[in-house]
């Protein structure tokens, strides 16, 4: 009786599975307009349409209106912003892996890999970390660690169930791990 109450489910839930992901928001008025210049087959008019496109860009950038930024800045922000509760949209797009990173398939950093540049023993035995993109982590869990944290260690953390992180120090077990933002 339970096989074809799970193959109904299956094949019920295989539209869903077979989805395509949402296409990507539209860029800004102000970009789309500057876009919709190519459109135009008189040069004259096509050049006007694109220096007025471009001033208003620029005002629009001026103005912080829109925010223009190259990958580099894009990986340090989203790294940055790893271990901090965010609503649930793609701010940053869907990028490939960088190194030391992974993403999930919404572009969603879920694991990455650093240096610590700090550590302390905190009370009650968990050790307070900086790592070398200035994140603060505190250990949560009280578990020992075989080595003491050092600065120059690697450390990898990753996503865990219910909002947590693990990390390993320089291949040890994994230890529960929670971002501290100031």
């Amino acid at each position: 009786m339970r096989q074809p109450v799970a193959l109904f489910l299956l094949l019920a839930a295989q539209p869903a599975l077979a989805a395509d992901p949402p296409p990507p928001p539209p860029p800004p008025a102000v970009v789309q307009k500057l876009l919709d210049c190519r459109g135009l087959a008189d040069a004259a008019a096509r050049l006007a349409c694109l220096d007025e496109g471009v001033a208003a860009l620029a005002g629009a950038v001026a103005s912080r209106d829109v925010l223009v930024a190259d990958k580099d800045q894009v990986k340090k922000a989203k790294r940055s912003l790893f271990g901090v509760t965010l609503p649930n949209f793609n701010l940053f797009g869907e990028t490939k892996d960088g190194a030391g990173e992974k993403s999930d398939e919404r572009g969603a950093l879920t694991e990455i890999e650093a240096s610590i540049t700090w550590a302390k023993l905190m009370r009650g035995g968990n050790w307070l970390l900086v790592l070398d993109d200035e994140t603060r982590w505190l250990q949560t869990d009280g578990a020992e660690l075989r080595r003491d944290p050092r600065p120059g260690m690697k450390i990898r953390i990753r996503r865990a169930a219910m909002g947590s992180f693990l990390a390993n120090i320089e291949g040890q077990y994994a230890v529960r791990l929670r971002r501290l933002v100031d």
